[in-house]
């Protein structure tokens, strides 16, 4: 303990000079303790000198436990947080000021984002930062933006989707007059053509549905109900691929409004996608639960390579996709369907490790609609 006083002496002197400086005028006491944001003071040896009441909750420390360590030294900060931390004080202590976003995972596993604002040497030795949680922000910026781009994609949608489907009923009339010479002759290429021509007429329907939506009849359903079914229509596809498919479903889930066809159309696209990602097999681990009290979560859960942090921000734009042949509609349409339900979609993957898609559905969805 001994040792611990005498290298920590420098930063309580520090910490002292700067109390001694607000407590002379109560007013800058005051504003510091009272400050809407999180503000810190440190010294050059990067210790904490003091923080606020603001800073203290935002850190989820007490201060006591952070006077005199590091800026990265509480347990709470993972390994990515510490090099954000890091990288921001070398830019302080080269500029003099400098203003940052940080980004870090905390130790459940969520995106947090910081901005945060520092000066060098607002008394001798001592540097100043104020910081704040804009996470909150940075997720509706992020809904705005997709919800932005849905609209764009889907206005574009309804000519290219006319446009493609008139030649296409031609070409299906015509081949299935030639079908008898093409399939007696070349049954292969019969096959091949009718089957990519199937694939173009689901891309169309994609497209069609993010350009205008079909009428939903929203009604009270039994959610595990719905992703049983689910299940069922995509068992012998799953065991082809030498895949089982895991549920754990919470007894005793309330019914949720919301149109039925719609999410199954959701659940299918993802554990599909799931199947694909998995050649050698595995497992497929589906939960479904109640969180918050107010909201009904569920997971899908692969054991596929996993998804880069980068591109997971990317799933859910046009075109964007993980898969050879994929168009990326599938998952477009996915997260229309979940935000016209007023829910969301959010994602989480180690390379490596696998994928887990989690979908979270209000209950009260039917006294806003």
């Amino acid at each position: 303990m001994e040792k611990q006083d005498t290298l920590h002496l420098g930063s309580s002197e520090k910490r002292n000079q700067t109390i001694n400086f607000l407590e002379n005028d109560q007013k800058y006491r005051r504003i510091f303790e009272d400050s809407i944001d999180a503000l810190l003071l440190w010294d050059n040896d990067h210790r904490i000198i003091d923080v606020n009441r603001v800073g203290e909750k935002l850190i989820g420390i007490p201060k006591k436990h952070l006077i005199g360590h590091r800026i990265y030294e509480p347990n709470n900060i993972l390994e990515n947080g510490k090099k954000e931390i890091l990288r921001h004080i070398e830019q302080v202590l080269e500029k003099g000021q400098t203003c940052s976003t940080m980004f870090f995972i905390d130790e459940e596993g969520n995106n947090r984002y910081f901005d945060c604002s520092s000066k060098l040497d607002i008394l001798s030795g001592i540097n100043f930062t104020v910081f704040k949680d804009i996470s909150e922000r940075i997720e509706i910026e992020e809904q705005l933006r997709k919800s932005d781009t849905l609209t764009v994609i889907g206005e574009l949608a309804a000519g290219i989707a006319h446009e493609i489907r008139n030649p296409m009923t031609a070409l299906k009339g015509f081949i299935q007059l030639l079908e008898n010479e093409i399939t007696k002759n070349h049954p292969m290429y019969y096959q091949v053509i009718t089957s990519e021509l199937a694939r173009i007429d689901s891309i169309i329907n994609e497209f069609l549905f993010l350009a205008k939506p079909k009428a939903t009849r929203f009604q009270e359903k039994d959610l595990n109900q719905i992703m049983k079914e689910t299940v069922d229509l995509l068992t012998a596809q799953a065991v082809l691929h030498n895949i089982q498919i895991v549920t754990n479903m919470e007894s005793q889930l309330p019914l949720i409004f919301c149109e039925p066809n719609q999410l199954k159309k959701v659940f299918i696209n993802i554990i599909k996608n799931a199947i694909e990602v998995m050649p050698h097999g595995g497992n497929i681990t589906i939960t479904t639960k109640m969180v918050e009290g107010e909201r009904v979560q569920i997971s899908i859960q692969d054991e596929g390579s996993g998804i880069s942090k980068e591109k997971i921000k990317k799933l859910g734009e046009p075109f964007f996709t993980t898969k050879d042949q994929g168009t990326g509609l599938g998952l477009m349409v996915s997260y229309r369907i979940i935000n016209d339900h007023q829910g969301k979609i959010f994602i989480e993957s180690d390379e490596g490790m696998g994928t887990t898609f989690y979908i979270e559905l209000p209950m009260d969805l039917k006294e806003k609609l």
